[in-house]
C-alpha cells in the first residue's frame, strides 16, 4: 500500500498554518464549522440514535429485535430514493431551506420513535426520520463545503465531517442518559428542540451565504487573481471531463468500496447498544458507543494531520477498513463477556467509522473534477444508503438465527471485500484523467 503522506512540496502541518493565516476575512472556515454543527445533529440523531432508539424500544415494547431492525433498515433505505434528487432540490429551494427542513423531518421522526406504540407507526416514524438523516448527513456536508474550497477542500471536508463523529461522542451516552433520566418522548422533544434552533440559526446566518455574494475566492485566495468568480475558479482546478460514471473502473470500485464498507460498520453499529448492553448495562453500552466516537475523531484527525491533496487515499480508506476488521476480530474473542475486551474492541472499530464515510467523498473530489464530482458524490452516498440499509435487518437476523458473534465474522469478511475494491481502483486524479483523454 501506499503512504499517504505523499507531498513532498509541503506538509500537512504547513497547510493547516497556511490555512489559519489565510485571509482573515474569508468567510469559508464560518461555512466548515456550520457544517461541523449540521453533521453533529445529523448523525447524532441519524446514525447514532437508531441504534439506542432500537435498543430502548425493544426494553419497553418487547418486539422483536427483527422487526424493530427493519424500521431501522427503512430508516436508511429511504435516501436511495431522496439522496440522488438533493442536488436538484438544492438547485430549486436553496441549501438552507431544504437543511432546516431536513432538520424538522427529523424531529418528527424521532418523536414517533418515542411514541410508537403499534409497529406500523414505528415504521412510519422510521420513514420520516430517514428523510431527516438524507437531508442533514454527506451529501449535505459536501454540498456545504465544497463551494468555498479547492485545494484545501479535503481537509475542509475533514474538519466538516468530524462533526459526524462528535455526533456519536455526544449523542450515544447522552440518548441514553436523558433517556433513562426523562423518558423517550420527553427526551427525544429537548434533543429535536435544541437541533431545529441551531438549524435555524445557521441556515439564516450561514448557509444563506455564497463565495459569489462576499466577492471572495476559494480557499481566502484574493478575490480576482483568477479573474473569475469564486464558482468558476473551483471549476478550473480540474477541467471538466464528461464521463459515463457506470462505465468508470475508478467510480464502480470507489462505489463499491463505500457500499460494502458502510453496510458492514452500520450492520454492526445498529445493534452495538444491544450487543454490548448484557456485558456492561445500557449505560455502559452508551458510553462505549460515544467512545467509539472519540475514536472516529481521533482517526479523522490522524489522516486530516498526515494526508493531503497528494496522498493516497484509497490507501488510506483501506487502512481504516483494516483497524475495523482488527476491532471486530477482537469482538470475536471477548465473546460477549469481556468487558475489556468489548471496550478495546470499540475503539480498534472506531478509528475506522469516521473514515468510512468522509473519505469517499474526498476521494471523488479528487479524482473527478467539477460536475461530475458533485454528481459522483451524490450517486455514491444514494447508492451505499440504499445497499447498507438492510444492514440492520441482515445483521438482526443473523443474531435470530444463529448467535452475536456472527455479526462481527459477517463484518470482517465484507470489510476485506471492501479493502479490495479501494485497491483495484485506478485513483487517478481528475487532471491525469483528462490528460489520457
Amino acid at each position: 500500500m501506499a503512504n499517504p503522506n505523499t507531498n513532498s512540496a509541503s506538509s500537512p502541518a504547513n497547510e493547516v498554518v497556511d490555512t489559519i493565516s489565510a485571509a482573515p476575512g474569508f468567510f469559508g472556515w464560518k461555512v466548515v464549522a456550520a457544517a461541523f454543527t449540521v453533521a453533529v445533529f445529523g448523525w447524532g440523531t441519524g446514525f447514532y440514535g437508531p441504534p439506542v432508539y432500537l435498543e430502548v424500544v425493544h426494553q419497553s415494547r418487547g418486539w422483536p429485535i427483527s422487526l424493530i431492525s427493519g424500521a431501522v433498515t427503512l430508516h436508511f433505505l429511504v435516501g436511495l430514493a431522496l439522496i440522488p434528487n438533493l442536488p436538484r432540490l438544492y438547485r430549486r429551494f436553496g441549501l438552507p431551506i431544504v437543511t432546516f427542513a431536513g432538520g424538522v423531518v427529523m424531529a418528527i421522526g424521532v418523536m414517533g420513535w418515542a411514541l410508537a406504540d403499534k409497529p406500523w407507526q414505528l415504521y412510519a416514524a422510521a420513514f420520516l426520520s430517514g428523510i431527516g438523516w438524507s437531508a442533514l448527513g454527506a451529501v449535505a456536508i459536501n454540498a456545504i463545503v465544497s463551494p468555498w474550497f479547492a485545494a484545501k477542500r479535503p481537509l475542509a471536508l475533514g474538519v466538516a465531517f468530524n462533526g459526524g463523529s462528535v455526533g456519536g461522542v455526544i449523542f450515544s451516552p447522552f440518548w441514553v442518559a436523558l433517556i433513562d433520566a426523562i423518558g423517550f418522548p420527553a427526551a427525544s422533544l429537548v434533543i429535536s428542540a435544541g437541533m431545529l434552533v441551531t438549524l435555524a440559526v445557521l441556515a439564516t446566518s450561514v448557509l444563506t451565504r455564497s463565495p459569489e455574494s462576499l466577492n471572495q475566492a476559494p480557499d481566502g485566495a484574493p478575490f480576482g487573481a483568477s479573474g473569475l468568480p469564486a464558482s468558476a475558479a473551483v471549476e478550473t482546478v480540474a477541467p471538466s471531463v464528461p464521463i459515463r460514471l457506470f462505465h468508470d473502473r475508478a467510480f464502480l470500485t470507489l462505489c463499491i468500496g463505500m457500499t460494502l464498507a458502510l453496510f458492514a460498520q452500520t450492520g454492526l453499529v445498529a445493534h452495538l447498544v444491544s450487543v454490548l448492553a448484557p456485558a456492561l448495562g445500557r449505560q455502559g453500552a452508551g458510553l462505549a458507543a460515544g467512545a467509539s466516537g472519540v475514536a472516529a475523531v481521533v482517526g479523522r484527525l490522524a489522516v486530516g494531520w498526515r494526508a493531503s491533496g497528494t496522498s493516497n487515499w484509497r490507501a488510506i480508506a483501506s487502512y481504516s477498513l483494516v483497524a475495523q476488521a482488527l476491532g471486530c476480530g477482537v469482538f470475536l474473542l471477548a465473546d460477549g463477556s469481556n468487558p475489556i475486551l468489548l471496550v478495546l474492541g470499540v475503539v480498534l472499530f472506531g478509528l475506522g467509522v469516521g473514515n468510512a464515510i468522509s473519505v469517499p467523498p474526498v476521494i471523488a473530489n479528487l479524482e473527478f473534477s467539477g460536475g461530475d464530482a458533485a454528481r459522483a458524490v451524490a450517486l455514491i452516498v444514494a447508492i451505499s444508503q440504499g445497499a447498507y440499509a438492510i444492514a440492520p435487518a441482515v445483521f438482526g437476523l443473523f443474531r435470530e438465527l444463529w448467535s452475536d458473534q456472527i455479526i462481527f465474522f459477517a463484518s470482517v469478511v465484507i470489510q476485506l471485500a471492501a479493502i479490495s475494491a479501494y485497491l483495484f481502483g485506478s485513483g487517478r486524479t481528475a487532471l491525469s484523467r483528462a490528460a489520457s483523454r
